[in-house]
């Protein structure tokens, strides 16, 4: 039976369901425009349902708080004390239809069984799916439990559901040991786990400890130093300075937040002196207790750092009240918890098969809507898909390592990071961050260098290339990775957080070059708008095309938008429509027109076209009635520079677009720009664009 819904539901408390309610939403937001989320039933204890509060927020839902759930606990419990469970059902039911005529999907997370008094003494999620005909996910607690009783578990819960006549789409099992998961896997082959999969998902321990924001959050505290992002840092355990700084610092551990009266000079200054040195553990943060803050000559101290990433928070309460505060702090996810996020998400998707799951939970629904979410997601999911080895030689740059870490957190990539690993590892340390799992190549030192000399002289030498001239650019890290790219060595590049657009491009066109019969690189904008994406082309490289550059910007920028699912319907942009204007730049656009529609008969393209003829249908219709692109364009091509760049940005500041770019194109070989204002964001994006890229070559 066709169904727009899921129901996802745990028995017991702390199962970490939100983990899988948040890759669900992640499959269906990749998919689907409209997605609504409900719980049937929220906790007594919460002015705001946590949960509810994040999904709206994290996955920008278009629905009101108070449409998300239906009940409070004392509520239900009321409707059973009275005998009118019916009722309850009746009134679930309105809420949930409404929701379920207005959107494309619902995802409905229940609430657990022990958060109800005795009056429901059964299991009254599989009741609720029951009666709202939704498909059901069971989520399940290895925490601390033997693989026998998690298998145990598992075959009750198969049956319960089965006779329940509910449909299961699959059981997940959150926060196994990791020491079980091969013997349960050994256990469930017993099993017949091909029509309802059993996803394991192993604890891991970032995921169930606070961050420094959270305990900001929780105790009130007022920030001295640092900023906003360096509270993301992981508080592993708290420490009281009570001894001597000589003796204390002998048992600070990674992820310590060092707990300390406000005016203990020593320990202050002794804690963040350990942030710096290479012989010491890198504590998460300070916090100074008895409402007291450091001394003038501290704080001036602090003042004249030029960076420091050690987050420090003051409170009122004293050491010890502190301190069983700061234990008692309950580890969450917020919308602003993107390590976090970056973690679970990369947990999800490498335990569950999510094409399957994908396809078996949204069946043949299907929608038009392309979401900024969607279109992220999409991306991630096809660079996932077929590993790609991205080099980022910019690794001075902290937004390049932290965008590492996301990478490498959500599996998106394999990344390659240029400098003195010894180096890169001191300063991610430093700003609290893993990037362990990446690759280190340090240019000066590696046997690579060599090769590359000799191959970059070969190439060159005819335009008068020297041995020695070779060496001084392969020793600029932007000409060593796009050597790893040309030989393979690497799939593909991304710079320019430090360097400029010539200082990644040229390399690349001397070394990778363009592409058969396209004679300049180019770039595009994937304008991710509330609906569509839109390509807009060239809005970062060429400053006043030929038509017969322009021609070519058209043809690459339509393979583009096929590469990553927007079907080509290509307008060629001017300030008429038509032959209802003349001039130099309308017959450029005109011409260019033409070699379009010879070289490639079968894209659909339209030029001279104003835009609000290729985008408005109604305009369209009043322009160009006949048009098979007008009003319904998909890729943009500017005349200039000038018109591109001013209109990407007019339309990405009025309408609040995302603009992911500028993507390069022409390339034999992928080599992707960033602007040197890049946010950690435009990173990843650009990152998993680059190996899509690559898997195409």
């Amino acid at each position: 039976m066709k169904s727009n819904s899921l129901y996802i539901s745990s028995l017991e408390p702390a199962t970490g369901s939100l983990i899988i309610t948040m890759g669900i939403m992640e499959l269906l937001k990749g998919k689907l425009g409209k997605v609504a989320f409900f719980r049937p039933v929220i906790d007594d204890n919460n002015e705001v349902d946590h949960d509810i509060s994040f999904v709206l927020e994290k996955y920008s839902l278009d629905m009101r708080y108070e449409d998300a759930f239906g009940f409070k606990t004392h509520e239900v419990e009321k409707f059973m004390a009275e005998n009118r469970f019916n009722d309850f059902i009746e009134s679930l039911l309105e809420k949930f239809k409404k929701l379920e005529k207005e959107y494309d999907f619902v995802v409905v997370e229940g609430l657990h069984n022990s958060s109800f008094s005795q009056t429901v003494d059964f299991d009254i999620n599989i009741s609720i799916a029951q009666n709202l005909g939704t498909p059901y996910i069971s989520v399940l607690k290895g925490k601390e439990k033997s693989a026998l009783e998690i298998f145990d578990e598992i075959s009750i819960e198969t049956d319960s559901i089965k006779s329940s006549g509910c449909t299961h789409i699959a059981t997940f099992v959150n926060r196994i040991d990791p020491k079980i998961t091969n013997e349960l896997r050994g256990n469930l082959l017993s099993l017949n786990t091909k029509e309802t999969p059993v996803y394991l998902l192993e604890e891991v321990e970032e995921l169930d400890t606070p961050t420094v924001a959270e305990i900001k959050k929780n105790l009130g505290c007022i920030q001295i130093l640092g900023e906003e992002k360096d509270l993301r840092r992981v508080v592993r355990h708290s420490k009281i300075a009570a001894m001597k700084l000589e003796n204390f610092l002998e048992y600070i551990e990674d992820g310590d937040l060092i707990i300390v009266p406000g005016d203990r000079s020593d320990i202050i200054i002794g804690s963040l002196s350990s942030v710096f040195s290479k012989n010491y553990p890198t504590i998460s943060g300070i916090l100074l207790t008895g409402g007291l803050l450091p001394h003038k000559s501290v704080k001036k101290l602090f003042s004249g750092f030029d960076r420091c990433t050690m987050p420090i928070l003051s409170v009122e309460e004293d050491t010890y009240t502190t301190a069983m505060k700061v234990n008692d702090v309950p580890a969450t996810i917020t919308p602003q918890s993107e390590r976090k996020i970056a973690l679970a998400m990369g947990l999800f998707s490498s335990n569950v098969d999510t094409v399957y799951l994908g396809n078996k939970i949204v069946s043949d629904i299907t929608s038009d809507t392309v979401t900024p979410i969607m279109f992220e997601f999409g991306l991630f999911e096809r660079a996932r898909a077929n590993k790609k080895r991205i080099v980022l030689p910019e690794s001075d740059d902290e937004r390049i390592l932290r965008a590492t870490e996301m990478l490498l957190r959500r599996d998106v990539a394999d990344i390659i990071l240029l400098g003195v690993e010894k180096k890169i590892a001191e300063k991610s340390k430093t700003l609290g961050i893993d990037i362990s799992k990446a690759i280190f190549i340090n240019p000066k030192t590696s046997p690579l260098m060599d090769k590359y000399i000799d191959s970059f002289y070969e190439l060159r030498k005819k335009k008068g290339l020297t041995k020695e001239v070779a060496k001084q650019s392969l020793e600029l890290d932007t000409y060593f990775a796009t050597m790893m790219v040309h030989s393979g060595d690497a799939d593909g590049m991304v710079s320019g957080a430090i360097h400029t657009t010539q200082d990644t491009i040229r390399p690349a066109l001397q070394i990778i070059k363009t592409k058969p019969n396209i004679s300049i690189v180019s770039s595009v904008f994937f304008m991710c708008l509330d609906t569509k994406v839109l390509v807009y082309g060239d809005c970062a490289v060429n400053q006043d095309p030929n038509d017969e550059q322009l021609a070519q910007i058209a043809m690459t920028s339509s393979q583009t938008a096929k590469i990553f699912g927007i079907e080509p319907r290509v307008a060629m942009l001017s300030y008429s429509t038509g032959n209802s204007g003349k001039g130099d730049e309308v017959e450029k656009v005109r011409a260019a027109a033409k070699i379009v529609k010879d070289k490639m008969p079968d894209l659909l393209v339209e030029g001279p076209i104003q835009y609000d003829a290729a985008i408005d249908a109604k305009v369209a219709k009043a322009k160009l009635p006949n048009s098979k692109v007008a009003g319904k364009a998909t890729v943009f091509i500017f005349p200039d520079l000038n018109t591109g760049n001013n209109t990407y940005k007019a339309v990405q500041r009025s309408s609040g677009a995302i603009a992911i770019g500028p993507v390069l194109q022409g390339l034999n070989k992928p080599v992707n720009d960033l602007s040197r204002g890049c946010l950690v964001a435009d990173i990843v994006n650009t990152v998993a664009i680059t190996a899509i890229q690559a898997q195409g070559e």
